[in-house]
């Protein structure tokens, strides 16, 4: 659970491996999307949700003339692998993505078949989602992926205890938030856990108080090339907000030491020593596994807090909407994989999603939570915060090009930490790729 919990976020967060990797190790197959095997070949992110991928292959499999094989690649390897083997006779027909930025790269080198023509056929691919998720493929107004496993919002956890000791709530507005660093402070606790040592916790920041702050329109006109909008007085009013934030000790002094991907951060929070962390829907089971007790009686969860004034919706939500499956342009065997794109929907691949911790985004998925789901009142709380979101904005590292992760999370990092002010952070954002 601990490296399904992490990597898929830490990679979608733009971290590369340099690892020349033998074409033996895409899993349980050896073919792809130009083979001449007579079968479809699935390539996914090799983690614990691989149970349910390899019960879908199974099921298709017995109805299907055209067989699909599941091949998969450790989640470690998998980004620099799949770009290794996209335009290559080894490439899948059907593969694991994040969408956004993540996908982008492909789409432009017209590697990707556009899924219109499918949900055409059969509308339910894409009216059976939540269309705020959905939107995470759109590229140039085409369609690029189904989802096919849960959605991870981003959450303010919290430790019950430690807020009521504190005579805090969960905060409703910056406010409240600004009041509740306060009396931790004076508490002698850790306000706000932060595993700034990793560099894409922090992040979770700055996108939802740009969000807040400035609504969805401004990190999508930058996202499509507007770097003026990263100088416009709402970003500069965040960063002051983020600046604030800091000054106030919200997280502390040691919070570069810290990380999150060694269960530091979580620890601190678990263990009293913190009363807030900002991080993915995952959180709640990296808890159950490090600290079952407190999982179950201590831990709390809310929604980012709304700034009054701000261009957002205090019920937007900024995260990552899902997983894909995308088509290769070149498979011998569209037909079979649109069908296969259609279990994606299913009752069953629902049940099972949930049975794993995982959160599905179709539009059935609520019906199934009370039987299904590993933790109901949880999965109720992601399920009913996702669908009632206006907006779902991916997280910038997913949304731009991977290219553009390091010198990102570097900005981010040099800005918390002082090494940079707001202008520098501007131009560093204004400086990055966008395709």
């Amino acid at each position: 659970m601990k490296i399904r919990a992490r990597l898929p976020r830490l990679l979608a967060g733009g971290v590369t491996l340099g690892l020349a990797l033998s074409l033996s190790a895409c899993g349980s197959g050896s073919g792809g999307g130009s083979s001449n095997d007579g079968k479809i070949h699935v390539l996914v992110y090799g983690d614990a949700s691989n149970k349910v991928e390899k019960q879908i292959v199974d099921t298709f499999n017995k109805t299907s003339d055209v067989k699909a094989v599941l091949d998969t690649i450790p989640g470690a390897d998998y980004q620099q692998k799949l770009q290794t083997i996209i335009n290559t006779p080894q490439a899948p027909d059907i593969f694991f993505n994040w969408g956004g930025g993540s996908i982008q790269p492909f789409v432009k080198a017209d590697l990707l078949m556009p899924l219109d023509d499918f949900i055409k056929d059969d509308p339910k691919l894409k009216s059976n989602f939540l269309s705020n998720v959905v939107e995470s493929t759109v590229v140039d107004g085409k369609t690029y992926g189904v989802p096919m496993r849960g959605t991870q919002p981003v959450l303010l956890f919290n430790n019950k205890k430690v807020l009521a000791d504190a005579g805090v709530q969960p905060p409703r507005t910056w406010d409240d938030l600004l009041g509740a660093v306060k009396k931790l402070k004076d508490k002698g606790i850790t306000p706000i856990a932060l595993g700034a040592g990793d560099q894409w916790p922090t992040l979770m920041w700055f996108e939802y108080i740009y969000d807040r702050v400035a609504g969805p329109d401004l990190f999508r006109k930058a996202l499509s090339g507007d770097k003026s909008a990263w100088e416009s007085a709402d970003s500069k009013k965040a960063l002051s907000m983020l600046k604030q934030l800091v000054d106030a000790g919200a997280f502390g002094t040691k919070f570069d030491s810290v990380k999150y991907t060694t269960g530091a951060s979580p620890a601190l929070v678990a263990r009293g020593k913190a009363g807030f962390e900002l991080m993915g829907s995952w959180y709640y089971a990296q808890q159950q596994q490090d600290a079952k007790e407190f999982a179950v009686k201590g831990l709390g969860y809310s929604s980012f807090p709304a700034v009054p004034g701000g261009k957002g919706d205090a019920a937007d939500v900024v995260g990552n909407t899902n997983n894909f499956y995308s088509v290769l342009k070149k498979t011998k065997y569209p037909k079979a994989a649109e069908q296969f794109l259609k279990l994606m929907y299913s009752d069953e691949f629902v049940k099972a999603q949930l049975a794993i911790g995982n959160l599905p985004t179709t539009t059935n998925t609520g019906q199934f939570i009370d039987s299904a789901s590993a933790s109901p009142d949880y999965a109720h709380y992601q399920y009913d915060m996702v669908k009632k979101a206006p907006s779902f904005q991916l997280s910038w590292d997913q949304a731009y090009p991977p290219s553009a992760g390091t010198p990102m999370h570097q900005a981010v990092q040099q800005f918390l930490d002082g090494q940079i002010d707001a202008d520098g952070f501007i131009k560093a954002m204004q400086a990055l790729p966008t395709e």
